[in-house]
């Protein structure tokens, strides 16, 4: 189970730069969630998940930014697309890690 969590993490990864270069096609996205929420299961331990966690936020927050702005515009679109990838990827991640926390914080008390 730990290689699938790793390759997840690596597939989503090259998928996310690749598909930030190409059109976008219909199914990346919903890949991307899918690779995201194998990550956050398998992926993140118990001693990972702050550092994970304001990682996650740090990119989400960078997605927010306009990188069209970027000169060139062609580089700047590029970029937008790449990061953009990267949140799709990382967010639901993050969702299923949060969860998790919450309900280990929760059931301790």
């Amino acid at each position: 189970m730990e290689k699938l969590g790793s390759w997840a993490f690596v597939v989503g990864i090259v998928l996310a730069i690749i598909f930030g270069f190409l059109p976008a096609a219909a199914w990346v996205a919903p890949v991307l969630v899918v690779l995201g929420l194998v990550i956050g299961f398998l992926n993140i331990t118990e001693k990972e998940v702050n550092s994970f966690l304001i990682a996650a936020v740090a990119l989400v927050m960078a997605g927010t930014a306009d990188l069209t702005l970027v000169p060139p515009a062609a580089l700047g679109n590029l970029l937008q697309a790449v990061v953009n990838n990267f949140v799709v990827l990382m967010a639901p991640a993050a969702i299923v890690v949060a969860v998790k926390s919450v309900w280990e914080l929760a059931g301790n008390r």
